[in-house]
């Protein structure tokens, strides 16, 4: 490969993996923006579907379609959820102990206002967890994308623009899904953007790192791969599904069922694409 070939494969790598890993973002964040404030309980149930369709019908069967072991594989799975299981108690405690000062700072204000003034005092829900979660199984998620991206284009240009555009595809409702839980996970909503692009830009990283070491070090993929995919049936069965189990009537109980459905099956159809 001369200098010129190489330049090129390496501006399609970048472009590729920018475009499907931040860009899909970006695109999510407008899909979720059209219909957050109406519909923040069927996107609950959306997002709860996407993580699961993410982890069970793309990551592990591609985990498992390599030549490790399934016993270590599962060990990985199992590891994996017993680690996001106490990266969410060290958010929960971070959470109680910004509370707890807050709530110390307000006593001591209400201390030094007369006649004990509280209706300027508002207590607001507790943010529910699980947002750094997310965005560490994204960006091992992102990571793998980048190195299969990467992978791609070294085939050729065509197989790597049919990648990219597959990655970008199926990325856009696994993202709507992340976002959900990163606005709902803290109490500034408008980072979640921020912090999911940071997630994805790590697309980028796996692209180039694909190019320079992946010649004998596809091995490690399956178990990133893993790793990612506890990470969403953890956030999926640990915080978003115990909202969804409300006292509902007949009709509210079909459209969560629905929304929970369409959110696997957007994640089915567009990892057919891969």
């Amino acid at each position: 490969m001369n200098i010129h070939e190489a330049t090129a494969l390496i501006l399609c790598v970048l472009i590729g993996t920018v475009v499907s890993g931040v860009g899909s973002v970006w695109v999510a964040w407008v899909l979720v923006q059209a219909v957050m404030a109406k519909y923040t309980q069927h996107l609950l149930s959306l997002a709860a579907g996407a993580l699961l369709a993410t982890a069970f019908l793309h990551l592990l069967p591609e985990a498992f379609e390599g030549s490790q072991s399934p016993r270590t594989l599962f060990a990985t799975l199992l590891i994996g959820i017993l680690f996001f299981f106490l990266l969410d108690k060290a958010e929960l405690w971070h959470h109680g102990h910004e509370h707890h000062h807050e709530h110390q700072r307000h006593e001591h204000s209400g201390h030094e206002h007369s006649g004990h003034e509280h209706h300027g005092h508002t207590h607001h829900a507790t943010p529910i967890s699980g947002g750094w979660t997310v965005l560490f199984g994204d960006s091992l998620h992102c990571f793998g994308d980048g190195v299969l991206v990467a992978a791609a284009f070294m085939a050729n240009f065509q197989v790597g623009l049919v990648a990219s555009l597959a990655v970008w595809t199926h990325e856009v409702p696994h993202h709507m899904g992340d976002l959900v839980v990163l606005r709902s996970s803290s109490s500034n909503p408008g980072s979640a953007v921020i912090k999911l692009s940071i997630a994805g830009a790590v697309t980028v990283l796996g692209g180039v790192i694909g190019l320079l070491l992946l010649e004998g070090h596809e091995a490690e993929l399956p178990y990133l791969l893993t790793l990612a995919s506890s990470s969403y049936i953890y956030v999926s069965l640990a915080d978003l599904i115990p909202q969804l189990q409300k006292r509902l009537s007949a009709a509210q109980t079909f459209a969560q069922l629905l929304w929970l459905a369409t959110g696997m099956a957007m994640v089915a159809v567009t990892s057919q694409f891969r």
